[in-house]
């Protein structure tokens, strides 16, 4: 057990000889960052690059991820370092694991599997009716099949899930209890999530990372996932700002790699080369670091709240041209 994390020190114990066999190894995306970020800077010889690699490949059986959504660059990368392609699954404090991508069987890198045994899982959105039924079911699904309704193939909803491992109430909590259950007993858990390609993909937080700009409906992971593809970025946070004019206005808090520079116009050209128009963020804001907790998550309302103060048209921090660190 270490005190607390330490890039140089997890490699130590990773590739110490006197360590035993590692059965698991789990961590949150910027563990895997920071650790990616340490290996570039004094791994640097093709000779201990290759010893990473074989030490990597022979004493850890498993490399999971989870907590946080896991950037397609970041999954790549690993790989490349370790030959492991890291176990993305889905679960929550209310409900433990829930889906995850095989164990042996070819995994589906961004998606999040398929249900675990035993759970069942719905993808629905609010019944614009408001009679009968208070969702519209898109699809429901449990580990051996998943059957989408006609019509509704690949549409983004909220997930719900079912089964032993669920939790019963929260403690003397009777109301939050009952939101947070549908009246026929699936538990909401608050993420927007679609099926398609055999898998299940989470799209994000509902009330935070489903962006609504100027009419269209923005994943903030899919965004975030897309400009961390850019060699210079090493960390994005996308989050939506309130705006008079487009309801809410794109913005990705960034940090790059130590001693790059880059203005907001060139982010801004190189992100419409990989987003689509709708999705490119109006604003660039480049931080030295963006604030996580000890899960490696974004608070994005406090982001919001410290990176873009004030009423529409106020000025914001960190917008000036040319952006750098």
């Amino acid at each position: 057990m270490l005190p607390e994390f330490s890039a140089q020190l997890v490699w130590e114990k990773l590739l110490g000889c006197e360590t035993p066999r590692v059965n698991v190894f789990m961590a949150v995306p910027t563990i895997y960052a920071k650790l990616m970020d340490y290996y570039d800077r004094h791994f640097t010889q093709p000779h201990v690059q290759d010893f990473v690699r074989a030490v990597c490949e022979e004493k850890i059986r498993l490399m999971v991820s989870g907590s946080a959504a896991l950037p397609l660059p970041v999954l790549e990368k690993w790989q490349d370092i370790t030959g492991h392609t890291l176990l993305e699954r889905y679960g929550m404090t209310e409900i433990g694991m829930a889906l995850s991508n095989p164990l042996t069987a070819t995994r589906v890198p961004g998606s999040v599997g398929t249900p675990l045994p035993g759970v069942e899982v719905r993808i629905v959105s609010e019944n614009p009716k408001k009679e009968g039924c208070p969702y519209v079911l898109h699809a429901e699904g449990n580990e051996k099949e998943t059957q989408v309704i006609p019509g509704f193939k690949e549409k983004e909803g909220e997930l719900l899930v079912r089964g032993p491992s669920v939790f019963r109430e929260y403690w003397d909590k009777p109301e939050e209890t009952k939101h947070a259950f549908t009246w026929d007993g699936w538990f909401k858990t608050g993420d927007t999530a679609v099926f398609k390609d055999g898998s299940y993909w989470i799209r994000g937080r509902t009330s935070v990372d489903i962006i609504k700009s100027g009419g269209y409906k923005v994943s903030a992971l899919e965004v975030e996932r897309m400009l961390l593809a850019h060699p210079s970025i090493t960390d994005v946070a996308v989050i939506g700002v309130p705006d008079m004019t487009w309801g809410q206005r794109l913005t990705a808090v960034v940090t790059l790699q130590e001693g790059h520079s880059l203005s907001q116009r060139e982010l801004k050209e190189w992100a419409r080369g990989v987003l689509a128009p709708y999705a490119v963020p109006s604003e660039f804001l480049l931080v030295e670091e963006i604030p996580r907790n000890q899960m490696g998550k974004t608070n994005k309302r406090d982001l919001v709240r410290q990176f873009c103060p004030g009423d529409q048209g106020a000025p914001r921090p960190g917008t000036s041209e040319p952006a750098s660190l």
